[in-house]
């Protein structure tokens, strides 16, 4: 898709660049009231093509799922967390990852704070 995009800009600019001639050439000498006219349809089609090229979507464009897997050092094992506010036992399923930082969301009282690690020293 990325070539079509490219392929695409690349014909608009030479529809422009040739009706910026036609434009030019027209009052020339040798110029024919004509070439006006063609050049107001290239310069038409090249923005037309402008505007399809920015239009195509591409795989980049999409949104990506993205999984986090934390590994953790040793052997590790989970103790019961209980929520600050209400000493409601919170699941691993209520702690998500938000902006970076693992946050968890109490399901009884619908209280939210932030996980912090303290150190192992």
């Amino acid at each position: 898709m990325k070539a079509a995009k490219v392929i695409l800009f690349i014909i608009a600019a030479f529809f422009l660049i040739f009706s910026f001639l036609l434009f030019l050439g027209s009052g020339g000498q040798g110029g024919s009231p004509a070439w006006i006219t063609i050049g107001f349809i290239l310069a038409i089609l090249g923005f037309i093509l402008i505007f399809l090229a920015t239009r195509v979507k591409t795989q980049s464009d999409q949104a990506a799922n993205v999984t986090l897997n934390v590994d953790l050092p040793g052997k590790v094992s989970m103790d019961t967390i209980k929520c600050k506010s209400c000493g409601g036992t919170l699941s691993p399923e209520n702690i998500k990852m938000v902006a970076g930082a693992p946050v968890v969301t109490c399901p009884y009282c619908n209280t939210t704070y932030q996980l912090t690690e303290e150190p192992k020293w």
